[in-house]
Formats: structure tokens, sequence, C-alpha cells
């Protein structure tokens, strides 16, 4: 199903039309060996891939995009309709296939596949089949982009992440999870809108699990600069706690409510990642909450776990842990976070 870069053997014979059309210019030099050729490879073509590789074409993240499923008809569609649009975006070679070889070279392999929860049928089948199929996913990657970070958003993200880590031999620092990035920024954005300003003036933070038992790092959070909480206090203006947690649940249901209204979730998340993408491949250096390798950090102890901390990205990877301000309260609500994905963990049947 590999599409060519764009077939210029369109003359009699397979004559080369780009060497015709052109007049070669003298005494060329070879391109410079500092320039990089940026890939990255995205398993699922669902909703949420898509998503995902939308943006990461609109935003010119990528000098190649190659596209993976298991259903061909639908994978060659997907791709076509990509290609269609060459006209309107940055030019990015567009391939698709069956086969995992078409991730060769890539730079990031970004993971949204998962199995449909089938009624009636228990999380922890679900989780079990869903490593089943990174059974088929992960090691495939591995051997065909080696040297490339991988980003898996399939959900439960933090227990498929580790799961992944496990399955591709990897550094920690090259495995990540999308964790909660996005519900990040669902927080910034309610607490922009509670005091009515600009959501990339907001910095705070979800932490711990992509799911009920995440934490709210209230004690950290600043608008302008100015921390909240503690302004609020120095100038005694009252607040109720039950405020803070009505906002944290709607970070929580956010998601939910969306899936209630459309089926699905997948502009945010398309974005998110694609904001991830842009952070890893061109080594920005920025914080974001995702899902790292996390024992020994805020005392979470117990064993390997994959959860979110403020982590800087860049080129390598993960690059380090943030060592933001927690409150004791919060840093127990964490441990306890990672406690309950390890308990997860235990459950399952993981082969490793």
């Amino acid at each position: 199903m590999h599409k060519a870069p764009s077939s210029s053997s369109l003359g009699p014979g397979g004559l080369d039309l780009s060497r015709a059309f052109f007049t070669p210019i003298q005494d060329t030099a070879p391109p410079s060996s500092t320039k990089r050729h940026t890939k990255i490879a995205v398993v699922g073509v669902g909703n949420v891939g898509m998503a995902i590789a939308q943006t990461i074409l609109t935003q010119d993240l990528a000098d190649e995009l190659a596209l993976i499923d298991a259903k061909p008809d639908k994978l060659r569609g997907e791709m076509l309709d990509l290609q269609h649009a060459a006209a309107f975006l940055p030019r990015t070679r567009i391939s698709a296939s069956v086969d995992y070889a078409v991730a060769a070279g890539s730079d990031l392999c970004i993971v949204t596949a998962g199995a449909r929860q089938i009624p009636g049928e228990s999380r922890l089948n679900l989780l079990q089949r869903n490593v089943a199929l990174f059974r088929a996913i992960v090691p495939a990657l591995a051997r065909h982009a080696p040297e490339s970070i991988l980003l898996i958003v399939s959900n439960p993200v933090d227990v498929l992440t580790y799961v992944a880590w496990k399955l591709s031999g990897f550094p920690s620092n090259r495995v990540v999870g999308s964790g909660t990035n996005l519900d990040s920024s669902r927080f910034r954005f309610l607490i922009a809108d509670h005091l009515d300003v600009n959501a990339q003036d907001v910095q705070a933070y979800i932490v711990g699990e992509h799911g009920d038992s995440s934490v709210a790092l209230w004690s950290s959070i600043s608008v302008g600069g100015v921390p909240v909480l503690s302004f609020l206090e120095k100038q005694q203006i009252p607040y109720e706690k039950e405020t803070l947690e009505k906002i944290h649940k709607e970070v929580v249901d956010c998601a939910y409510e969306v899936i209630s209204l459309k089926g699905y979730t997948s502009w945010a998340i398309g974005y998110s990642v694609a904001n991830l993408a842009r952070t890893l491949l061109r080594d920005q250096r920025r914080i974001h909450p995702v899902s790292v390798l996390a024992r020994g950090f805020f005392g979470i102890e117990g064993g390997d776990v994959f959860l979110s901390l403020p982590a800087q990205l860049g080129r390598g990877g993960v690059l380090g842990v943030t060592n933001v301000h927690m409150t004791e309260e919060e840093a127990a609500r964490l441990r306890k976070s990672g406690r309950t994905i390890l308990e997860l963990l235990s459950q399952l049947d993981l082969g490793i």
C-alpha cells in the first residue's frame, strides 16, 4: 500500500519528467548533513489517530508521515483523503501500510490503536485485550524504528505506557504517555474562564493517573506569574475548597461529556499530541504533564509505575521531572494515584 513520494515517471516509457521539467544548477553541493528529515508514524487511523495526523500536517511538524492500521481499505481511504489536500498543506510525504516496515526511520511513533469495549465487558478484560494488541504493535515498532521515541495515546494510557516500555526494551526516557497533558489544558481553560483571562496566562497542572484518581495541584497554580491561592490568602479573600473540588471534577468529567454528546473525543487530543510532538522533535524543552516512569519521585514507591508528572521534554524524550511544589495532601493523593495504577497492573497477565 506504499504510495510513491509523488511519482515523476509520467512520460512515455517511464521518462522521469522531473529531470525534463527542470534545468539542473551547475557545481552544486549535496544537502547539509545537519539538516534533519523528520518522520512521524501514527498507529491507528480512527478518530483520534486521524485528528493527530491532520494536526501534524497543518502545523508542518514532519517531512514524512506514515499511517499504520490493521484495516487496509480504511487506511488507504484516509491516506488518499489527506494526500488530496496537498495543495493546501505544507509539503509532507504521506504513506500508509498494514506492514510496520513503513515506520522505518521514524523519529516519533504515536500509538492510538486500542480495542473497543464490548457491551457488558469488564474493564480488566478490555485491558487484557489491549495488552494483547500492544504485543503485536510495540515490538514491531521497536524493530523497524529502534531510535524512535514512543508516544502512547491509547487508554488507559498510564498502564499501556508501562506495557509499551516493557515490550519495546527502550530506555524509559524514550517512552512517554500523553497522560494529563490534555486534562491540564482543560484545567487551565476552566480556571481562565472563572477569572476571565487567557488560558495561556494560566500555569496549572493535573498530575497522577489520567482518570478518576488524578490530582489537581492547586498550591502551584499561577496566573500571570501571581500564585493564586497565596494571593487570595494574603488579600484575605475567602474561597471554598468545595469550589476547587468542583472545578477538578469538571476536568475529570469533560471527556465523558464530549463522548456523550458526539460519541468520541478527537480534536482536543489531536492538538494536545501535536503539541507534544512539536516539543519532542524540535527540542523545545518545554514542561508538559505526561506519563513517565515515576518511581522515586515525590515518594512514589512500590514498583515501576507510569503516571503523569510535569516533565521537561526534548529531542531525547523525557529530560527530567520538575520539582514542582506540592502540599503534603497533594503529594499523598499523588502517591495514592500511583498505588491505584500499580494495583491494576498486578491484576493483569502481562506476559512480559
